[in-house]
C-alpha cells in the first residue's frame, strides 16, 4: 500500500498504547494517515507516539471506553485536535478467564462493558458525523472468541460475539450511506494480552510458560502465533478506498483456525 493511501484521512485507534492497536497505528501512519491514539494511560500512550516518531499527525487522548461522558469529550476533542473523524478502530479490550461456575457478575460486566460497551460508545460518537458526510470506515478488533466458543471464557466470548453480531446490523443500517463496517478476529496473537493468559496457565497449573504456549499454539493449524502487524494489515486494508465493498464482514486472522 503506498504512502499516501489514506493521505488526509483522519483515524481513532483505540487501545492504541500497544499491541495490536500500536501495530494498526503505525500501519495507518505509513499510509499517509492522521491517528489518534486512545487508551486509559496517558503515560503509555505518549509512550507509543513518540515510538512512532511523533509529530503532527499523531496525536494522544486519554479515555476510558466505558465511561459515556469521557467518551463524548476525547472524541470531540480528537476532531479538535487533527480534524473530522474519517475512520474508526475500536480495539480496546480486555480478556479474563475462568469457569462458568465462578464467573462472578463483576467479571461478567466487566467483559462485556470493555469489550462490547465500548465499541458501542466509541461507535456512537463517531457515527453522526461520518453520517452527515456520507463517508466512513469502522473495524472492530473482535477474535476469534467472537466466531467459536473456548472453555473458561464464556464472559470473553459473549462480549465478542455482541461485537460482531453489532457489526454486522451497523453494516447493513448505513450500507447506503457510504460508511462500512467490519471486524477483524485475531487468534492468540504475540501481546501483552497473551502474556497474561500465558501467566495465568503458569500461575494456576504446573505448566511451564513454554509448555503453556505450546497449549495456546495448536489452535493455529500454522502453528504459530499470529503477530500485531498481521492483524494490522488486515484492518489497514479494510480502510482502503479499494476495499468499500467489503462490509459486515467478520474476517479471521488466525492461520486457517476459522475457516
Amino acid at each position: 500500500m503506498s504512502d499516501d493511501t489514506l493521505k488526509d484521512r483522519h483515524a481513532v485507534v483505540t487501545g492504541g498504547g500497544s499491541g495490536i492497536g500500536a501495530a494498526t497505528a503505525a500501519a495507518l501512519l505509513r499510509a499517509g494517515a492522521r491517528v489518534t491514539l486512545m487508551g486509559r494511560d496517558a503515560a503509555k500512550l505518549d509512550a507509543q507516539r513518540v515510538a512512532l516518531g511523533g509529530g503532527e499527525r499523531i496525536a494522544c487522548v486519554s479515555v476510558d471506553v466505558i465511561d459515556e461522558d469521557a467518551v463524548s469529550a476525547a472524541f470531540a476533542r480528537a476532531a479538535d485536535g487533527l480534524g473530522a473523524i474519517d475512520i474508526l478502530v475500536n480495539n480496546a479490550g480486555q480478556a479474563t478467564a475462568a469457569p462458568f461456575a465462578q464467573t462472578d457478575l463483576a467479571l461478567w460486566k466487566r467483559m462485556l462493558d470493555v469489550n462490547l460497551t465500548g465499541v458501542f460508545l466509541c461507535t456512537r460518537a463517531v457515527l453522526p458525523a461520518m453520517l452527515a458526510r456520507k463517508s466512513g470506515r469502522i473495524v472492530n478488533v473482535a477474535s476469534t472468541a467472537g466466531q467459536v466458543g473456548y472453555p473458561y471464557v464464556a464472559a470473553y466470548c459473549a462480549s465478542k460475539h455482541g461485537v460482531i453480531g453489532m457489526t454486522r446490523a451497523l453494516a447493513l443500517e448505513v450500507a447506503t450511506q457510504g460508511i462500512t463496517v467490519n471486524a477483524v478476529c485475531p487468534g492468540y496473537t504475540e501481546t501483552e494480552l497473551l502474556q497474561a493468559s500465558l501467566d495465568q496457565i503458569t500461575r494456576k497449573t504446573s505448566r511451564s510458560e513454554a509448555e503453556a504456549r505450546s497449549l495456546l499454539v495448536r489452535h493455529n493449524p500454522q502453528q504459530r502465533f499470529v503477530q500485531p502487524e498481521e492483524v494490522a494489515n488486515a484492518v489497514l486494508w479494510l480502510c482502503a478506498p479499494g476495499s468499500s465493498s467489503i462490509t459486515g464482514q467478520s474476517i479471521s486472522v488466525s492461520g486457517g483456525e476459522i475457516t
